[in-house]
């Protein structure tokens, strides 16, 4: 397959060298979610075939990304990458079982019990994605692609289309505000977010109480109604974005690769996959070329003490790195 760093492993050949690369993928998890202190995930699961008998099955591949660049933050990024063979929930209560921060992410039902105030050891507060939201609004009034139709294209709705520019219209104050800190997104966000916010409400409120049943733009209307408070919670904490594309970008090499490998020839293949798209993706965040920290990783790994393992992390390889050319440059 070819990974988001671009590092062919067709035969999983490069991945079956990585001493215990279970134990990579635990301990570079554990720093993510646990020593960094994460507060906000944005997590996806595309499909991937997995290899079955005479067949293959639909996969996922879960990721979860944490970037606190758009706000300033000074964690650095990183991406965290599972496999699976089917899309049960239990996948993701898995994945997160201690963390409680914010989740930025659409409304797959499976997360529903991560946002249960009984769950221990707290509930994940959600805030959903706008990129999400704005999509079900702009296919209904897509005029370019309704063009291309012709005559069997579907009528232009009036209220998606007016949907789709309103909701720009925060998109637009969120450009504007990118890489600025969460205290002055915040602020930002409340003197001209929140109004905006208000009148969406009530207007998408009033444009459902006058539409039929049989209305196809009802259910984007729902989707978002439904679940108002998460889709508001952008205006309550800076550190919140209004898409989880991160996310989204973070699956760019995944997509198109997929079209070369086919498929994972069986679950153990899919893994290693995973593996290794956390190893890659998460150097390439960081601007660092994956090729020359893996070769690194692999030669220093199998000797180096549990203790310092947190040593190889992208962000501490890349600064000691740094530190060492510079003195060996003075």
């Amino acid at each position: 397959m070819r990974t988001a760093g671009s590092l062919c492993i067709g035969n999983s050949a490069m991945a079956a060298s990585l001493p215990d690369g279970s134990r990579v993928r635990r301990e570079s998890h554990a720093r993510f979610c646990e020593r960094l202190e994460v507060k906000s995930l944005r997590p996806t699961h595309p499909t991937v075939p997995i290899l079955a008998k005479g067949k293959t099955v639909t996969g996922r591949i879960w990721t979860y990304v944490r970037d606190d660049r758009p706000f300033g933050g000074r964690a650095p990024p990183a991406a965290v990458y599972y496999a699976s063979r089917d899309r049960c929930g239990e996948h993701p209560a898995r994945h997160l079982e201690r963390f409680t921060g914010i989740l930025e992410a659409d409304a797959y039902s499976g997360f529903n019990t991560l946002y249960d105030p009984g769950r221990k050891p707290a509930p994940i507060t959600p805030a959903f994605c706008w990129a999400h939201a704005r999509r079900l609004f702009f296919e209904l009034a897509d005029i370019a692609k309704n063009a291309r139709r012709g005559r069997s294209a579907a009528a232009i709705s009036p209220i998606a289309l007016e949907a789709v520019k309103r909701i720009d219209l925060l998109f637009d104050i969120e450009r504007d505000i990118n890489g600025l800190s969460a205290d002055e997104r915040l602020r930002v966000r409340q003197e001209r977010s929140a109004p905006l916010l208000a009148e969406l409400k009530t207007w998408l409120t009033e444009q459902r109480s006058r539409l039929s049943r049989s209305s196809n733009v009802i259910q984007p209307i729902d989707y978002m109604l439904k679940r108002w408070d998460g889709f508001a919670r952008f205006t309550e904490d800076g550190r919140i974005c209004l898409t989880n594309n991160a996310a989204e970008r973070a699956l760019r090499g995944l997509a198109l690769g997929r079209k070369a490998w086919l498929f994972a020839g069986s679950d153990r293949g899919a893994d290693r996959a995973a593996v290794m798209n956390t190893l890659i993706m998460t150097a390439r965040l960081n601007d660092i070329d994956p090729k020359a920290w893996l070769a690194d990783v692999f030669t220093r790994i199998a000797s180096i003490p549990q203790s310092r393992l947190h040593e190889l992390l992208p962000w501490e390889w890349k600064r000691r790195t740094e530190a060492s050319a510079s003195a060996q440059a003075a």
